[in-house]
């Protein structure tokens, strides 16, 4: 287990922001995982787990604690069942399940970050989330002092939320299982309009893996959304803002408000969320609130290709990039009465 002190964390996350750790802990295994834990909940040291870094946003300050970064290894695949330890590269992972025919996670291709990390936000995408084939996490409980095995509807799974992110200082995820399907080397039906229109098919057909994959990928890589030292538009945490999810009345009041601001014929987007809830667009309601691609005059902007992704030019600190976001956040809530929540976890600062 290696041990630095006064460590930058910045390179260690997606935006290349954030100040040092006191301490920097890299564990290799779930037995250094849960000692570096133990060690760190027993001398009331603040903890700060890490995965890839794809959703955080540290302080300028960093963090006055034990950072522990969990770079396990493990991808074991038996019939369809796949596991992967908590720190296997995830999009590496979503390969290599194309290339052993198995479907489930295909449309989940190029999102950075960890496996440990997708359970917690119910990592989802192109009409797939990780809700629908995880069937098992493995968690170090930090209020028992055991490990754990949760199904997966003890994970209380929804959207962009889960067990583990409404309690995220009780669980550190170790290996997560999933049930894959083998459809003789064709996708889960492709249920996202857009992905469908790319591979030339119609929602719930079923097309090559490797097609869909592909193709997940050309769209993410169109918006931003695929990693690339070279491309500042990759320096974000992806989507930055979460899509709102309103009540009946709540949705009544937005539409009002954006005939009220666009015209009689405008239509939000709307799509049903259960419980009479409506989702509409987070990127819609950025873009029509005025705040266009590529929208700042310093070293964090908005995305050239995406106006959900909030981005670091280079040289931008913490502190800059959430005045961006605070920015957005207020012209969205003055032009539709929509307050955005962020989807990135913050360390040491809050919008």
């Amino acid at each position: 287990m290696q041990e630095l002190h006064d460590a930058p964390l910045a390179p260690l996350t997606t935006f290349r922001l954030g100040g040092p750790a006191a301490r920097l802990v890299t564990a290799t295994t779930d037995a250094e995982v849960v000692a570096a834990v133990r060690a760190a909940d027993d001398s009331g040291t603040p903890l700060l787990v890490m995965g890839g870094g794809s959703n955080l946003v540290i302080g300028d300050k960093g963090f006055e604690g034990t950072a522990l970064r969990i770079a396990t290894t493990g991808f074991e695949l038996r019939g369809t069942t796949l596991e992967l330890a908590a720190g296997e590269v995830w999009t590496d992972a979503v390969a290599r399940t194309v290339e052993a025919g198995l479907a489930g996670i295909e449309c989940l291709a190029g999102i950075p970050g960890s496996a440990g990390a997708t359970p917690i936000q119910n990592v989802g995408a192109y009409g797939q989330e990780v809700s629908s084939t995880v069937t098992e996490v493995v968690a170090y409980d930090r209020r028992s002092g055991e490990t754990v095995t949760l199904a997966n509807d003890e994970c209380a799974f929804s959207y962009r939320h889960s067990r583990f992110k409404a309690d995220p200082e009780r669980y550190v995820v170790l290996r997560v299982r999933f049930g894959l399907e083998d459809a003789g080397g064709l996708s889960a039906p492709v249920r996202y309009a857009e992905a469908a229109r790319t591979l030339g098919a119609e929602p719930g057909d079923r097309v090559p893996l490797a097609d869909a994959r592909e193709a997940v990928l050309k769209l993410r890589a169109g918006k931003g959304m695929v990693l690339d030292p070279e491309d500042h538009d990759t320096w974000s945490a992806g989507s930055f803002f979460t899509n709102p999810i309103l009540t009946d009345e709540q949705f009544a009041a937005f539409h009002a408000r954006v005939r009220e601001r666009l015209g009689d014929v405008a239509e939000p987007p709307a799509y049903p969320a259960g419980d009479g809830r409506t989702k509409t667009s987070a990127a819609w309601l950025i873009d029509r609130a005025g705040f266009a691609k590529g929208y700042g005059s310093g070293a964090a902007r908005i995305s050239t290709k995406h106006t959900l992704a909030l981005t670091n030019r280079g040289g931008a600190t913490t502190e800059e990039l959430l005045e961006l976001a605070r920015e957005v956040v207020a012209g969205v809530r003055e032009a539709f009465g929509v307050t955005l929540v962020n989807e990135p976890v913050t360390v040491g600062v809050s919008l």
